[in-house]
């Protein structure tokens, strides 16, 4: 089976702030990044299953290639509770400073941390496993995406942002 893993679009939002799974916009010019995307993702393909976070700046972009997808919030960005939505020159920089030194496992508070989310997101592969389709699209975020790609490749979790994802990036791999 097939896996092929889209990053959202360029997101409404102002750099440096610190976003997971707060429902953010995409800018105006989302329609401009679509296709590239398109020459590289099949489009309502009967042969494909699509799934994809629940929050619009991925649902926005799987709709555009299917009208037949599956949200699942397993697909969502990591939780970062109480950060949500700060800058990050704003975050108490102990707290972050901690969490920067092992953010596979420190929880940030009111959120998750990234073994949680990787535990979600390993479950969801194993679930789609299941499936009898020849590919299977996942439009998702960046954290979602790096998790997958550690999991698939047996790389340690914290090796994982080795993986540069622009936005609208594509990563396939074979299961």
């Amino acid at each position: 089976m097939e896996i092929i893993l889209v990053r959202h679009t360029t997101p409404n939002i102002e750099k440096g702030i610190c976003y997971g799974q707060a429902d953010i916009g995409i800018i105006d010019t989302f329609l401009a990044e679509i296709p590239p995307i398109l020459k590289e993702v099949p489009i309502n393909d009967i042969e494909t299953a699509y799934y994809s976070s629940p929050l619009q700046r991925c649902k926005l972009l799987a709709e555009q290639l299917s009208d037949t997808i599956i949200f699942d919030d397993r697909l969502k960005e990591l939780d970062f509770g109480d950060w949500e939505l700060q800058k990050w020159d704003d975050i108490n920089k102990p707290e972050l400073d901690i969490w920067m030194n092992d953010f596979v496992n420190i929880t940030v508070t009111n959120g998750e941390s990234y073994i949680d989310l990787h535990s979600r997101t390993v479950q969801f592969l194993n679930d789609i496993k299941k499936l009898k389709k020849q590919r299977v699209v996942i439009v998702t975020h960046a954290g979602v995406i790096r998790s997958l790609w550690a999991f698939v490749h047996n790389i340690p979790l914290e090796n994982s942002f080795d993986l540069k994802l622009n936005y609208g990036h594509i990563v396939k791999f074979t299961l």
